[in-house]
């Protein structure tokens, strides 16, 4: 992965143009989703980022506008980092790594922490150096990245979606997803685990979209898979997100905990803070 061009989302246009307004000749900003800092040229009623990408006065309003979304400036073309198709995906500033929305929904905890750190701390519950680790629903790869941080020697992480991917590419914070230790596959987990070797894991990670997007993947016959490719005393984190009440009072966190003791699982626990449980086989 190798990106030449610069990030730009609502908050920093707004401060670009308060320096215009300002008669200010030069910026410090961000212009790879905070990642790192510069400063760069202010020239009549545009910024400078280099040699042939600048952002007019316009341009900047234009951006300052679109709360929420993330512009990437390369080879003189801006373009907004969203598809629409099955579904709208955008990819979401915040004061760190961006997240990822589907058609309104964020895939990451978002309130009191950033996308990062929350995938980071999911990883922390089950991985341990020298792991190998099964990443189901990659997403931008935060996780993946974790695992590798924690000692993971190797970890294989899987997408379903071609979208979710092409933006992974244009997101900075998802380049160490295409390092060495990760190998990246593209495919459908529900039916890809099943052509994972038994007890070939000894950790997993599974973060899947919301229920109403892929209830099959918090299904029993689901977790029997996870728990077949898992090794002896092996871990998962599974992220449920957030709670909601169905009948009889039950948690929909109960019910998936329930299903994952009927296909093996012992030890499983509530992580309330990362909407999620882990268990063990």
């Amino acid at each position: 992965m190798s990106n030449k061009g610069f990030w730009i989302y609502s908050a920093i246009a707004r401060q670009v143009l308060e320096a215009l307004d300002r008669g200010e000749t030069d910026i410090e900003i961000s212009a790879d989703l905070n990642l790192s800092r510069d400063t760069f040229p202010l020239c009549g009623d545009e910024l400078v980022l280099d040699g042939e990408n600048r952002l007019s006065r316009e341009e900047l309003h234009q951006i300052e506008g679109k709360e929420n979304r993330i512009y990437y400036l390369e080879g003189g073309r801006l373009d907004v980092l969203e598809e629409r198709g099955e579904g709208y995906y955008k990819l979401v500033p915040t004061d760190q790594a961006p997240l990822l929305e589907i058609s309104g929904v964020k895939m990451h905890i978002s309130k009191g922490i950033n996308p990062l750190e929350s995938a980071g701390q999911m990883a922390a519950q089950v991985v341990k150096k020298g792991d190998r680790v099964l990443d189901t629903c990659s997403g931008l790869g935060y996780a993946a990245q974790a695992a590798v941080r924690l000692g993971a020697r190797d970890v294989l992480s899987v997408e379903k979606s071609a979208t979710v991917m092409a933006l992974r590419e244009k997101n900075p914070w998802s380049r160490g997803i295409f390092g060495a230790n990760i190998q990246l596959v593209h495919g459908d987990i529900e039916e890809y685990i099943r052509t994972l070797p038994s007890a070939s894991f000894d950790s997993v990670i599974h973060d899947p979209p919301r229920f109403s997007l892929a209830g099959e993947l918090y299904g029993e016959r689901f977790y029997r898979e996870i728990y077949r490719v898992l090794k002896r005393r092996g871990a998962l984190f599974h992220y449920t997100g957030n709670p909601h009440l169905l009948k009889r009072g039950a948690s929909f966190v109960d019910h998936a905990a329930q299903r994952l003791r009927a296909a093996g699982f012992t030890k499983v626990v509530k992580v309330a803070a990362l909407m999620g449980v882990t268990a063990q086989k």
